[in-house]
């Protein structure tokens, strides 16, 4: 099988954040992925009704090539409810077809511990269709 080689474009910075041994890191934006611009999906929701409350979410995927076997990562802060919000964070699962074309991806997870009786809840969610 012939390796293909793809294009990729991309920016890429650093960090800032060195340790005690005076290694750093360098974070990487892809712009395009085999000639190709890469997308994002927006999400929202709803999370589960856990300690007397529930919060709201949104928040936009990380990007991804278009036309190839892809997820997305995602990361979000929910709403300000019963004094404290919870992180979310995961990665959606491959992209479906949608009805009237381009994809979608699901995604679900559970909230980073947090409140006065510490808890998590429970989310879970489709993005918005994309082409």
């Amino acid at each position: 099988m012939e390796k293909k080689e793809q294009p990729v474009f991309g920016i890429m910075y650093h960090a800032g954040d060195s340790d005690a041994e005076g290694e750093h890191s360098h974070d990487m934006y892809l712009i395009t992925w085999d000639g190709r611009p890469l997308h994002v999906h927006n999400f929202a929701g709803v999370t589960s009704f856990d300690v007397g409350h529930r919060h709201r979410y949104a928040g936009t995927t990380q990007p991804a090539p278009s036309g190839v076997p892809h997820t997305h990562g995602y990361y979000t802060i929910t709403s300000f409810d019963d004094g404290h919000m919870h992180v979310i964070r995961g990665v959606t699962g491959p992209a479906i077809p949608a009805p009237g074309g381009g994809h979608y991806h699901l995604f679900e997870g559970v909230t980073t511990v947090s409140g006065r009786i510490p808890h998590t809840h429970y989310y879970s969610g489709r993005t918005t269709a994309s082409l």
